[in-house]
């Protein structure tokens, strides 16, 4: 799957799981009878604030690129020139090669576990009461990481990276959600909708890295264990066909939209609520 596709997904499965946003269809519905008179979008199993509804969208875009950290030459390797080169270049000896350890339970286990350990750094400033510098550092990888996959910074712009992730990552050190453990669960959500996404394309995944489970000889050529299980242990759903596919794009074409959606609409619903405290304000004045 194409680097911008996996940052989209995984803000929109942030968006998903942190929102319930419902929609009015009735003047709608009176026109076109298939339409529902309302409807919710989101599942809202996460009951955030919705500053967490955005900087969790943000970090989980970054997350969802962050497997591909093991190929020096993926688009996340040039997002924070010459730290991110540098990064890459070394988890991917360590990982084992592209799609290899980074793509695997292990890779999801030890993000998981380094977003934890950062979420632990805190430190109480007097003025600010409690800041997360350990989450603020990686969210400024993490956050250029999706500026750099949804094009958001053009590439002429090579230092612009560095200036929108360090100032989403001094925003989050001092200004983090409350939330118990939101870093490490965006984290995981990134890293494991990014190992999904690879999954539905040709190539696949080897789940089970650092060992291979390759399929039984006596099935192993049965037309459908052939296409899913491949022989070198590397298993695979290709409803999307090939990374970058058309198929690929139809499906992330809605999902992207859906995510700048439920952006959208937090911070929409930000300013009305701001709004509505400085007129009771000014009432009250």
């Amino acid at each position: 799957m194409m680097g911008a596709h996996h940052a989209a997904c995984g803000a929109a499965a942030w968006v998903a799981l942190t929102t319930n946003i419902h929609l009015d269809l009735s003047a709608a519905a009176e026109k076109l009878a298939f339409l529902p008179a309302s409807m919710d979008i989101g599942f809202g199993l996460f009951d955030v604030s919705p500053v967490s509804i955005i900087t969790g969208a943000l970090v989980t875009a970054g997350a969802a690129m962050l497997p591909d950290a093991d190929h020096h030459n993926a688009t996340i390797a040039h997002s924070l020139p010459p730290l991110s080169n540098v990064m890459c270049a070394g988890i991917g000896k360590v990982s084992g090669g592209h799609r290899h350890g980074t793509h695997s339970i292990v890779g999801i286990v030890v993000f998981v576990l380094v977003a934890f350990l950062a979420g632990l750094w805190t430190f109480d400033l007097e003025g600010f009461g409690t800041i997360y510098p350990g989450a603020g550092i990686l969210s400024v990888l993490l956050v250029a990481f999706a500026a750099k996959a949804l094009k958001i910074i053009p590439d002429r712009m090579r230092k612009s990276p560095w200036a929108v992730g360090l100032s989403v990552g001094a925003f989050i050190t001092f200004f983090a959600p409350q939330e118990q453990n939101w870093f490490p669960i965006a984290m995981g959500i990134g890293v494991i909708i990014h190992i999904l996404g690879d999954m539905m394309t040709t190539e696949g995944c080897n789940l089970a890295w650092p060992f291979a489970i390759k399929p039984p000889k006596t099935i192993r050529n049965l037309p459908v264990i052939k296409q899913c299980w491949h022989s070198n242990g590397y298993m695979t759903i290709p409803v999307l066909g090939h990374a970058g596919s058309v198929r690929e794009w139809l499906l992330l074409v809605p999902i992207g939209a859906y995510a700048i959606f439920g952006v959208g609409s937090t911070l929409v619903g930000m300013g009305q609520s701001g709004l509505t405290e400085l007129v009771a304000l000014a009432s009250g004045g």
